[in-house]
């Protein structure tokens, strides 16, 4: 979400928790939607807004649900001066494939948190969740956070962490399960790729690897029906 300083989680500390502190602390925050970066979107971001796909069909979720969710995961991880973020990583694509396999255990768990979600916007802040302003979605996304919004069966911070940790996935995640289209999350925090051969001078302190943009499945070493066998077996066990 935007940085907030007062009541809002900034995009900074998501990333530090997701253990990628070395990456954030590198990167200069700006709120969406303000300063000189909203006039003038820094090349990176225009250049992967242009690359973003357009958005496939719709595998899991109803055509609400998914706009939902693409607007929820866009504040979670947003589009700011250090770069693209969930919407341009089609997180939310990453997570409508998978609930209808790897992540199929949460579907119901998502149709009853989006419909428990937009009961709360609409009683608390009077207009459903894409109809309000980046800082009252802030707003009520921290009520879920913290559990403090009301009508979720149980606690809303749980829907909450489970959207937050698969738009991280979907985020940062390889390519080949949907999401981090263009590598746009690796960029975002530095990552160069997976090394299958790495030299001595790679391994130097203070390196900067050039990101070779490949998926682990386009090496020898891993290869797709793996990763669908992979999948399986967490579907099989809840995963």
């Amino acid at each position: 979400m935007a940085d907030n300083t007062k009541s809002g989680v900034s995009r900074r500390d998501l990333l530090k928790r997701a253990g990628m502190a070395g990456a954030a602390m590198t990167i200069p925050l700006t709120p969406v939607g303000g300063g000189d970066a909203a006039a003038a979107p820094p090349a990176a971001i225009v250049e992967a807004v242009a690359q973003t796909p357009r958005r496939e069909a719709i595998e899991n979720l109803t055509a609400a649900e998914a706009d939902l969710l693409e607007a929820i995961c866009a504040r979670i991880i947003p589009t700011d001066a250090s770069g693209p973020g969930a919407r341009e990583a089609r997180a939310a694509h990453f997570i409508d494939r998978a609930l209808g396999g790897a992540l199929a255990s949460s579907k119901p768990a998502y149709t009853a948190g989006f419909a428990a979600f937009d009961r709360y916007c609409r009683s608390s802040r009077g207009k459903p969740f894409l109809e309000l302003s980046d800082r009252d979605q802030d707003s009520v996304l921290i009520d879920v956070e913290t559990g403090a919004a009301t009508g979720f069966q149980g606690s809303s911070a749980a829907f909450f962490g489970m959207v937050r940790t698969h738009t991280l996935q979907g985020t940062f995640g390889d390519p080949f399960y949907g999401g981090n289209a263009n590598f746009v999350g690796w960029d975002l925090i530095g990552y160069p790729g997976v090394r299958t051969n790495v030299s001595a001078d790679d391994q130097r302190l203070g390196v900067k690897l050039t990101p070779n943009h490949k998926s682990a499945y386009d090496t020898e070493m891993f290869t797709k029906a793996t990763a669908s066998l992979t999948t399986n077996a967490e579907k099989t066990h809840g995963h």
